[in-house]
């Protein structure tokens, strides 16, 4: 059999797999503590330079607690994340599937689990074309048996991107929004039609689900394109991000109500979360919705860590549920996916929202976002639960995409990250 002939036949069964599938969703109810990101900071969003090893560092736990055979592969994808028409073998040099090696049983915890761990890409098998790459870890090397997906930004800085953040000039949205201001310098591009060759992606604090897409430049000066949007680059700005302190079950932080063990995992009661959009803006260091994992009780929280049922409580005004909508925790600790794995549930014998979710031990960074019950597509907003201050703290991050007329998939050629704080870079 030819190497095009094994390369379609594995692209084949990787898209029949991917299908109908989503970045960045966990398939298996048992598996838990899903953690990538850039090697040495768990609050790395995972984005490496083209032809680089050992950048970025995946680590999850298996609660069924005996050895499994977990394997890995990568997924070329285009920038709205559909799957590249073109062949594993002209993106990855090496092997097409990597294997997890490195795990072990977890010692001390409560709860019984395998943590598995590896250090990506690994050098038998690394990309080598720049884009959007879903990774994919599945069981006994059938893509079938997908356990979970996460995304992976491979970059060829070939553009720079010159950025700032600013309040609009739109009085209705100058207290609420914020608005990013951007240049590229095309110089080492050969575009001969912007629109269709080059791509801007802009994300507010690394999420997907309210990401910016398909602006166009306001002018083109030679080789600058500049993007000036009022209307196709603002951001509701929100509020900074609550936390939750569960580096410990002994010793309760002050986010903690209460803490009671039970036959096989500790049951932690967190302080009610209030609603805080009638409330001014507060400035403190947060995490931008990141979690890491992390523990003052063991030495090493990835396999020594414990987990607990975290019971979150979240107070609407009036003790009265939103018409019409529906509320979710959201943060890295559920993917910002508004389905049934991240929405509360409304008591209404309490007057509250109520969410009870699985977690191990380390800070949480997370927010209270809503979504119309009727709607699909998946967009989220904190304007009713915390609403929209244009002080607060948040990152942005621009993604620039080019497609050249010789190529099947986008290629990212710039990621440029700036902060409302240093508004200027």
């Amino acid at each position: 059999m030819s190497k095009i002939t094994t390369a379609a036949i594995a692209l084949l069964f990787i898209c029949q797999a991917v299908f109908g599938q989503e970045p960045d969703k966990i398939y298996m109810p048992n598996v838990k503590g899903v953690k990538f990101f850039f090697a040495g900071n768990q609050t790395g969003y995972p984005i490496i330079n083209l032809g680089s090893t050992a950048n970025t560092e995946i680590d999850f736990d298996d609660l069924d607690n005996y050895v499994k055979t977990y394997n890995y592969t990568y997924l070329l994808c285009n920038s709205d994340w559909q799957p590249a028409d073109i062949g594993q073998f002209d993106y990855l040099t090496g092997f097409t599937q990597g294997r997890f090696s490195l795990y072990r049983n977890s010692a001390i915890a409560r709860t019984k689990y395998i943590h598995y761990q590896a250090v990506l890409p690994e050098s038998n098998m690394v990309p080598t074309k720049s884009g959007n790459y879903l990774l994919m870890v599945y069981l006994d090397g059938d893509t079938s048996k997908l356990a979970f997906t996460k995304r992976l930004l491979v970059v060829n800085n070939m553009v720079p991107v010159y950025a700032q953040v600013q309040r609009p000039f739109n009085q209705d949205l100058i207290s609420t929004h914020q608005k990013v201001q951007f240049s590229i310098d095309k110089t080492r591009l050969n575009v001969l039609n912007p629109q269709q060759q080059i791509k801007i992606v802009i994300l507010q604090n690394y999420r997907w689900d309210n990401a910016l897409s398909g602006m166009i430049p306001q002018f083109m000066r030679g080789n600058q394109f500049e993007y000036n949007g009022e209307q196709d680059c603002l951001f509701p700005a929100g509020k900074e991000y609550r936390w939750a302190n569960l580096e410990s079950y002994r010793l309760l932080s002050e986010r903690v109500d209460s803490a009671s063990e039970a036959d096989k995992m500790t049951d932690v009661y967190l302080k009610r979360d209030i609603d805080r959009s009638s409330l001014r803006v507060q400035i403190y260091t947060d995490y931008d919705g990141f979690f890491q994992t992390l523990s003052t009780d063991v030495n090493n929280a990835w396999w020594q860590g414990d987990y607990a049922k975290v019971h979150f409580t979240f107070v609407p005004q009036n003790n009265q549920p939103y018409d019409g909508k529906d509320v979710y925790i959201a943060g890295e600790l559920t993917g910002y996916r508004a389905d049934d794995d991240a929405r509360m549930v409304f008591n209404a014998d309490k007057g509250v929202y109520e969410k009870t979710l699985v977690l191990k031990q380390g800070y949480y960074s997370y927010t209270y976002l809503t979504k119309d019950a009727n709607s699909t597509d998946g967009k989220m907003d904190a304007a009713l639960t915390d609403g929209n201050y244009w002080e607060t703290e948040n990152t942005y991050t621009i993604l620039v995409y080019y497609h050249s007329f010789n190529d099947r998939a986008d290629e990212l050629v710039a990621a440029k990250t700036v902060s409302s704080l240093n508004p200027l870079k």
